[in-house]
């Protein structure tokens, strides 16, 4: 089913940094997009996201204030939408440990009111973020991720007759993003000190335009039901600390509670539910029922190797501190110098 550049899309989290970068880049691609809803509850970062994108310039814009946990709201955001694209949750994993009922009450109970929303209104197609940290979860953030991504793919089992498709796209850390590595290490390097958690410690690695990328593929791709993973490349930690300031001290100082030394995306489980589209892969409900979608739609596809495993450890393709250099320089200081 084509994207229709005409769409009417709700984004949640749309203050965020994904949010911003879509909205930026929706805008750009489809300059007759009827209607793009930013949903969310900082009054503040919606009215700075107003004087980036003005309303005589972007009549098509709307600003929501509304939070996923009160499903009233988004029922009413959601009147003559036809597209949601959920990004709204809480992220930071220390804060996760401390809090935990908040992240339960947003990125859980917040996605199954997205999810009656939908089933209540219009919307024919929803695309939900999610995270590598959901994959095999030994923190609380990961854990209530993984559960919302299982309410979004069982909601198609109760969809009816609607015409209305629900998927979900997993990726590693965000370069740029607020929270990540390379902000922090970029602010540290002022101190000549940049603390390593480990120094065996990889993540997988995704620009801001790179994720907006892969959501708007899947809002025209998807079928309904899948778990998308891109293949993205690794960093190791201390090839980032050596890429922003390689005459800093690093001393190690250990990982974090709820840290892993790597991350997952795919696991040896999800194997024998997963099949490789190229640029993509996809994870599909274990009874077999998304491959016979995809067979029925004539869809190419390969299915993976029994026991594959997605990690950042084991990841063939890993950036060099030259290449991360660069990808510094692209995506989130153009005047970057190590020190």
């Amino acid at each position: 089913m084509p994207f229709d550049p005409s769409s009417r899309i709700l984004l949640t989290g749309g203050t965020g940094s994904f949010g911003k970068a879509f909205i930026a880049e929706t805008l750009r691609r489809f300059p007759d997009l009827r209607r793009l809803v930013v949903y969310s509850r900082d009054e503040l970062k919606q009215w700075e996201l107003q004087q980036q994108f003005p309303e005589e310039r972007y009549p098509q814009l709307r600003f929501f204030l509304g939070d996923v946990r009160d499903q009233e709201r988004l029922r009413r955001a959601m009147e003559r939408v036809d597209t949601v694209v959920h990004a709204a949750a809480l992220k930071q994993v220390p804060a996760a440990e401390y809090n935990p009922m908040e992240f339960v009450k947003t990125n859980v109970l917040g996605a199954e009111n997205v999810i009656q929303a939908c089933l209540d209104t219009s919307v024919k197609r929803v695309v939900a973020l999610s995270t590598d940290k959901a994959a095999a979860p030994i923190n609380l953030y990961g854990a209530t991720k993984l559960c919302s991504d299982k309410l979004f793919i069982a909601a198609n089992n109760i969809k009816g007759r609607r015409d209305l498709r629900f998927s979900v796209v997993r990726y590693g850390n965000v370069m740029g993003s607020r929270g990540s590595v390379i902000p922090f290490f970029l602010s540290k390097a002022r101190d000549g000190v940049l603390p390593i958690t480990d120094p065996a410690m990889t993540r997988f690695n995704i620009s801001l335009q790179d994720g907006v990328e892969m959501v708007l593929w899947t809002l025209e791709h998807a079928l309904g039901s899948e778990l998308f993973v891109p293949k993205i490349p690794s960093y190791r930690i201390v090839d980032v600390a050596e890429a922003i300031a390689p005459s800093s001290e690093k001393p190690v100082v250990g990982i974090r509670p709820g840290e892993k030394i790597h991350e997952e995306m795919i696991t040896a489980s999800d194997s024998f539910s997963c099949i490789d589209l190229g640029k993509y892969y996809a994870i599909l409900p274990s009874d077999g029922s998304g491959h016979r979608r995809y067979e029925q739609a004539g869809r190419p596809f390969e299915a993976v190797a029994k026991g594959f495993a997605y990690n950042s450890g084991t990841n063939p393709e890993v950036l060099s501190v030259e290449q991360i250099r660069a990808l510094i320089r692209e995506h989130v200081q153009p005047d970057f110098h190590p020190c």
